[in-house]
């Protein structure tokens, strides 16, 4: 009489499932099992219940082999190939990752991340993905070329009329009469003082005692393909003046302005910090207050924010 062989999967449950058919490896006792995929799985039972003959002796034992099978010959010489659990048929497995289960020493440092060793991997991901915010401000904080704010300013709809400005005053207080005289000497003609344009040739007279903002005005152009190099060079000279600060405005004054920065800073606030690293969220750097209190049972934010 011919042996009867286990149906196969259809194409449908093979892309949504693991199908397992006749697992007898160890203690298990010919099981048949369709496990979900791209979900979490949790085995449960009793000891001696067959869960690590399942999950480790079937699943990952033949998922382990058949990747390894799909290398080269030379690559499966470095490579310790597991034996075929006793089983009839697996569908839908990939290649299969084991992390072993072993006794760790706990002291009244320890983290679940510490504990799981996954602590140091976390760092690593947000020091490369994260994308680190102002506290003060809330904008986020990033570094730009000079050619990529030219190619951020030549984005803009072609013959619009903009003012490439250098914001050498933001928010503080004085009469900077030494910071118009210097502009001056530099051969630029126009300044704008709290919104309002000026001729640096005429008297400008300010309140010591109040907030000023003070931008020169470094050119003023159409965006257009040909004036690529021109963009780049009033750029350069802006983030000169400003501390690698540009500031972008619509020439006739209605429409949204755009700052620009060089630095790994705000360019609003000026909030400054170094580039991201993995140190940066280790709950031993005193940098990272609120990254420490959250992974000591503190109030954290969703986002780490460096202080």
């Amino acid at each position: 009489m011919a042996e009867k062989k286990p149906a196969p999967a259809g194409k449908a449950q093979q892309h949504t499932a693991i199908v397992i058919r006749g697992a007898r490896e160890h203690n298990l006792k010919d099981i048949d099992l369709t496990i979900p995929r791209d979900k979490l799985v949790v085995f449960t039972g009793l000891s001696g219940s067959g869960k690590s003959s399942l999950a480790f002796d079937t699943i990952y034992a033949e998922g382990q082999r058949r990747y390894v099978e799909s290398l080269s010959s030379y690559a499966r010489q470095f490579l310790g190939q597991m034996d075929q659990p006793d089983v009839d048929q697996i569908d839908g497995l990939s290649p299969a990752i084991s992390i072993d289960q072993k006794g760790t020493s706990h002291n009244p440092r320890s983290t679940v991340g510490t504990v799981t060793e996954i602590y140091d991997y976390m760092r690593l991901m947000w020091a490369r993905i994260g994308h680190p915010h102002c506290p003060i401000s809330g904008h986020e904080i990033t570094r730009q070329t000079t050619e990529q704010i030219a190619d951020k300013i030549l984005e803009m709809p072609t013959g619009a009329r903009i003012r490439i400005m250098a914001p050498l005053v933001r928010g503080r207080k004085g009469e900077y009469q030494d910071v118009f005289k210097e502009a001056r000497k530099a051969g630029f003609s126009r300044v704008r003082v709290d919104g309002n344009f000026y001729e640096l040739n005429e008297k400008i007279t300010l309140d010591k005692n109040k907030k000023h903002d003070i931008e020169i005005d470094v050119d003023r152009l159409p965006v257009e393909p040909s004036a690529v190099s021109r963009v780049r060079e009033s750029v350069e000279t802006a983030a000169k003046l400003a501390n690698g600060l540009v500031l972008v405005t619509p020439y006739e004054g209605k429409g949204e302005e755009q700052l620009f920065s060089q630095n790994f800073a705000c360019p609003f606030d000026g909030f400054s910090m170094e580039e991201l690293a993995p140190r940066n969220f280790s709950f031993n750097n005193p940098h990272c207050l609120p990254l420490r209190r959250l992974l000591h049972g503190g109030s954290g934010t969703e986002e780490f924010l460096l202080q």
